[in-house]
């Protein structure tokens, strides 16, 4: 059985072969499209009919006068910053929590992750109603505490409509980042932290010398998804806000949407998604290079 497979894996063709289906798929579905949509994004085409090539003044315009462009940006690093600094903190504590639950673990592992098999609709239209300025469940609850001077519009108003997807965001994706931890945690062996006991280790010397170095892989693999989470968000925006009020809480993806098929600048918005890809390898490399010491890799 060994040979066989030495002489399949020494026969270029053999390996030829083996990685020819995914090299093709890659390359159609892959780089095709990308190298297509670089070349759309130098015309003025709607996206039907006639269209004239413009070099590069969609990119020009795009870096130095678009506004709402920035903004999606700043808005989906904002998103980023929010769920690394607050979501996964307390996925990490919830996931130790876990582990010394006992027989309520598998309740409590399930409720945490309710909010991550609901479908976004259903949580797009929740959170809508919990926002609303009228009969909304926030708004009713600061009034019923005797706290009604707070009651507020808080999608319509643009300086906290963005804090309101943030939160739903983060909510809807917690109990996947407390699954990641929690899988981490339990691959790490037990005998290592029953030793640190006998040696008299306290529970915060166990996890912040012990346990939370040895989760350093699922960590990056952790952020490296919640990055690309975030960067890549649409739906949640889409449903409930459309990028309102005043496109403060615009999202690249839900831009390039809106550009290319709401105002019928395909060109545009091909232009637009072509800087996002450059974003998202330039910001993938420096994420990759940051992290990497933190897994023990040299």
């Amino acid at each position: 059985m060994l040979n066989t497979m030495h002489k399949v894996l020494s026969d270029k063709k053999a390996i030829f072969l083996l990685i020819a289906p995914g090299l093709i798929l890659f390359i159609f579905m892959i780089c095709i499209p990308i190298f297509m949509s670089a070349y759309y994004g130098s015309t003025d085409w709607s996206g039907i009919g006639q269209y004239q090539y413009v070099g590069l003044s969609n990119y020009k315009e795009i870096l130095f006068e678009d506004p709402v462009f920035w903004n999606s940006l700043w808005n989906a690093l904002l998103l980023t910053a929010a769920t690394l600094v607050i979501q996964h903190p307390i996925a990490i504590l919830l996931a130790i929590f876990l582990t010394h639950c006992g027989k309520y673990e598998k309740i409590f592992r399930t409720i945490f992750f309710i909010p991550a098999v609901i479908s976004i609709v259903v949580t797009a239209k929740l959170w809508s109603g919990i926002f609303h300025p009228n009969y909304g469940l926030l708004n009713k609850f600061l009034e019923g505490i005797g706290l009604g001077v707070l009651k507020h519009d808080w999608l319509g108003d643009p300086n906290t409509a963005i804090w309101c997807i943030i939160v739903v965001v983060m909510w809807q994706g917690f109990g996947y980042a407390l699954l990641l931890y929690y899988s981490g945690l339990q691959g790490i062996p037990k005998d290592l932290g029953e030793a640190a006991k006998i040696d008299g280790a306290t529970h915060t010397q166990l996890y912040s010398r012990i346990m939370i170095p040895l989760l350093a892989p699922m960590m990056r693999v952790a952020i490296i998804i919640a990055v690309t989470t975030c960067l890549k968000q649409m739906e949640t925006v889409f449903l409930m806000t459309n990028g309102g009020p005043a496109n403060s809480t615009q999202f690249l993806g839900n831009y390039i949407y809106k550009v290319a098929f709401s105002s019928s600048l395909y060109g545009y918005g091909n232009a637009i998604s072509v800087l996002f890809i450059v974003f998202c390898l330039i910001l993938t490399v420096v994420l990759n290079k940051a992290l990497k010491k933190d897994v023990g890799e040299f």
